[in-house]
């Protein structure tokens, strides 16, 4: 079956955000659209030919056929084997986890992560390199760049593939590979934790609810946490991954997981309450009547890793996302090892992963890993929780409380103002940026600023510089507000506020969240002048 070259004409849309490219699915249903962009992927890899590529998403609409197109257009490219993930299934992670331990020279990973599916939802693209980590923006930008030129792609003339039986197939002298979706990671998440312990939990009669959102960790929650651990049957719920992941916003937060943070603030909740989104690399966690924040969860997990056999040597040290809180530094201090302050956008803790530099690390929007893969996890965090908990014998919500009283608390919420006007937001940012350098030494609403920057990244790795990543101010009343334009959303601009407030004094650990950052948010507002800029009174979601 001869390769076709089909002449195409450039899109001028096609430039990848934080985590490749995402757009609503009629603009990749648009003709050649997927395959131009597929092209210039594989036209950046420059050692392609007879190389190993790995092919997967997470379930959402239009995946099965981009994936038939992803497994063509490699066999036109030179590409000598590809793994695929049966019915083109593999959560993010697990995608990272065969890169890395088949020797892939990288991966096309199809999701939109957090973001709805559906016929009107939204799909994304992006690729993974040979550590199996999302491309640096050396990689991204040469991916963009090759779009603005292209005028031709590759692709076998071959027939759809039965992707639903795992076996090995050959389009043109590449071999196709349908592998098991999970037996990878879940070998993986067996050498990392005591599943003798955890086995031995559940069969003491720990309950726990794991809600997969109709995502695509269902699969991975259910062999694992049921048919291996021996948790009760029904313990996962929505574990069916769907392409519309059955109306639900496969975003784990109290706004979306709704129906678990209520079942866990209700009378009979269960020990330990857990989510993760439509591609399974984030998570939540829910102790009986109390929410754990991304970022204190992270801090939890540094200090206590070590007591799952895959982190007993220790960790080399952390790294947050710059939104995240100040929580895990603290822990870090303690622990006497290095902490790190990074960019949003996981591809940035690659280079520390990839030079040691790091163990753990995390993101307030709830992403979460390790060096186990170059993605966050979602499973995997659940995962070390429940070690955390065999191993320590604690309730989950004791073990927070407790984590509070040795560090204090760093209450924190998040305010999203989604699809706003893109040029209000432009414009909204810009009026921040002018006005940090006379910010400092200021009273707003009380508060007196102690520091404001626009945060500018310096790896400590290769030397790389990233600008412009968000607007900081920090206030002598040990608060911090960020101010940032998300790059994962598809229609117009999110503007994403994050607001945070230390407390160590320990009558005051189980304030009432928003009362306590109730003249922080009022302070955010005005400074930026939210309501007069965007037009929004108040956010679309807070968590």
């Amino acid at each position: 079956m001869a390769a076709k070259q089909v002449t195409t004409t450039p899109f001028p849309d096609q430039k990848p955000g934080t985590s490749g490219l995402r757009k609503k699915v009629p603009v990749f249903r648009q003709p050649h659209y997927v395959e131009n962009f597929v092209q210039a992927i594989l036209d950046c890899i420059p050692e392609r030919e007879g190389a190993t590529l790995v092919i997967g998403g997470d379930g959402r609409f239009f995946n099965r056929e981009v994936v038939q197109i992803a497994i063509k257009m490699a066999a036109a490219n030179g590409l000598g084997r590809v793994l695929v993930g049966r019915d083109g299934l593999l959560s993010t992670p697990a995608a990272s986890c065969v890169i890395r331990k088949h020797g892939a020279i990288g991966g096309i990973v199809l999701s939109a992560s957090h973001n709805p599916g559906g016929p009107e939802g939204d799909f994304g693209i992006k690729y993974n390199g040979a550590n199996g980590g999302p491309a640096p923006e050396s990689v991204t930008g040469a991916i963009f760049e090759r779009t603005k030129t292209i005028s031709e792609y590759r692709i076998a003339d071959a027939p759809d593939l039965d992707l639903g039986t795992t076996g090995t197939h050959e389009i043109d002298g590449m071999s196709v590979e349908i592998i098991d979706p999970v037996a990878d990671y879940a070998e993986l998440m067996r050498s990392l934790f005591d599943f003798e312990a955890l086995t031995k939990l559940f069969a003491s009669g720990f309950r726990m609810r794991f809600d997969a959102l109709s995502a695509i960790t269902g699969p991975y929650a259910k062999a694992i946490l049921e048919d291996t651990l021996g948790a009760a049957p029904g313990t996962v719920v929505n574990g069916e991954p769907k392409p519309d992941f059955g109306g639900h916003h496969p975003d784990p937060n109290p706004v979306h997981a709704h129906e678990l943070f209520d079942l866990m603030h209700g009378p009979d909740a269960p020990d330990f309450g857990a989510a993760s989104d439509g591609d399974g690399d984030r998570n939540m966690i829910v102790a009986p009547g109390l929410f754990v924040t991304p970022s204190d969860s992270l801090a939890i997990l540094a200090a206590h890793a070590h007591r799952a056999p895959g982190y007993a040597g220790g960790l080399s040290g952390v790294a947050r996302s710059m939104p995240t809180s100040r929580a895990t530094d603290r822990v870090a201090q303690k622990l006497g090892i290095e902490a790190f302050e990074t960019p949003t956008g996981w591809k940035f803790f690659g280079n520390l992963l990839d030079a040691g530099r790091i163990t753990l690390c995390g993101e307030e929007s709830a992403g979460t890993g390790s060096n186990h893969v170059r993605e966050k996890d979602g499973l995997w965090a659940v995962l070390l929780w429940l070690n955390i908990l065999a191993a320590t014998g604690k309730p989950a919500q004791d073990l927070v409380r407790a984590h509070w009283a040795e560090f204090g608390r760093d209450y924190y919420t998040r305010h999203d103002y989604e699809e706003i006007d893109s040029d209000a937001a432009k414009r909204l940012m810009e009026g921040l940026r002018a006005k940090v350098a006379s910010l400092p030494d200021t009273t707003i609403g009380g508060m007196t600023v102690s520091e404001a920057d626009d945060f500018r990244y310096v790896d400590p790795v290769d030397g790389s510089v990233t600008e412009a990543q968000g607007v900081r101010i920090t206030f002598a009343e040990d608060a911090r507000i960020v101010y940032r334009l998300s790059g994962t959303g598809t229609a117009g601009a999110t503007l994403r506020v994050y607001i945070e407030r230390y407390e160590s004094d320990p009558a005051r650990l189980e304030q009432p969240v928003a009362e306590v950052l109730a003249p922080v948010v009022a302070v955010a507002r005005e400074l930026a002048d939210i309501e007069g800029i965007t037009g929004r009174a108040e956010p679309s979601v807070v968590t």
